[in-house]
């Protein structure tokens, strides 16, 4: 991660809250940018082991971590785990909740990358206005090694102005963050992208079990044809260890089945056909069955061997 280089702007005070495959490297590009970053992370063990890796500060509570931060940035598991973060846990009388936006200041924002709901990003914006807050939905895309690399693509629904003042700091971990509209717009673009991902790996599946059939060398046939119109990431980054049939890494089914669901959900909301998706987001439950949980999402080839 030392290789990678940051931008100079002026060091800001901010948060993170989730330290999971994702936040943790993402947090830990902040640190190295030169901000003042403060962690939060629901098993305390690992917001320890990132502070002695990076030297930040870790809270006991989202709040605790947002006092004082002119940022502060999330990436949970889903619309509850974002609402516990955010808004806290019900507070006995006389006692401020623990979420963040009990400690953060009037002026601050809110930045999540959770994949999570339409819904819920609209609900979060409309809670924080009140509060003299801003939030914006930034879903990522690039999985675990672009939060690595610093390298993720960023999908933004919210304020412009808020979008403006945190976007200088979030290109330590991103290539290209974009506004794409209100409220609820990011996790919509993010929806749009696992679509596209869902039948590019089916697609690309049928491809290499119809070549193994036909007793073809795919990973020759995947090295031609990865040259034409047939290229995609998910070729380059996965036909080969498709062949190779490994799939201990990358984007779990778990998350691909979780997103997918979002995706159905809102399709019912806009009614939006999607025959292919809905079949995929099966195909995957039976990946889900044999064992796949973990599985990255290229393990799809594995019902059609």
């Amino acid at each position: 991660m030392n290789a990678r280089t940051y931008e100079a702007i002026e060091p800001q005070r901010v948060a993170f809250l989730g330290l999971g495959v994702m936040g943790y490297p993402m947090a830990g590009h902040l640190a190295r940018a030169g901000h003042h970053v403060t962690v939060y992370n629901r098993t305390k063990a690992k917001a320890d082991a990132w502070a002695g890796e990076y030297g930040g500060a870790v809270a006991s509570t989202p709040r605790e971590a947002a006092q004082g931060a002119s940022l502060v940035f999330a990436c949970v598991g889903n619309d509850d785990d974002l609402r516990s973060v955010v808004l806290g846990n019900p507070a006995p009388a006389h006692h401020q909740t623990d979420g963040a936006f009990a400690g953060m200041k009037p002026g601050a924002v809110f930045i999540d990358h959770t994949t999570a709901s339409a819904a819920v990003a609209r609900e979060l914006s409309a809670a924080a206005l009140p509060l003299g807050l801003r939030f914006i939905d930034a879903p990522v895309s690039g999985g675990n090694l672009g939060a690595i690399q610093g390298a993720l693509t960023v999908m933004c629904g919210g304020d412009a102005a808020a979008f403006s003042r945190a976007r200088p700091v979030a290109l330590a971990y991103s290539k290209a963050m974009t506004l794409l509209g209100d409220s609820g717009a990011g996790q919509l673009a993010k929806m749009v992208n696992q679509i596209a991902i869902a039948g590019l790996v089916q697609g690309l599946s049928e491809a290499i079990a119809f070549g193994e059939k036909a007793g073809l060398d795919m990973k020759a046939v995947l090295d031609v044809i990865g040259k034409g119109a047939a290229q995609s990431w998910q070729m380059d980054n996965r036909g080969t260890t498709m062949v190779d049939g490994k799939f201990d890494f990358g984007f779990a089914v778990d998350w691909m089945r979780k997103d997918l669901g979002l995706v159905l959900q809102e399709a019912q909301h806009n009614g939006a056909r999607l025959p292919v998706t809905a079949l995929v987001d099966q195909f995957y439950g039976d990946v889900q069955a044999a064992g796949g949980r973990r599985w990255d999402t290229s393990s799809l080839i594995t019902r059609l061997r």
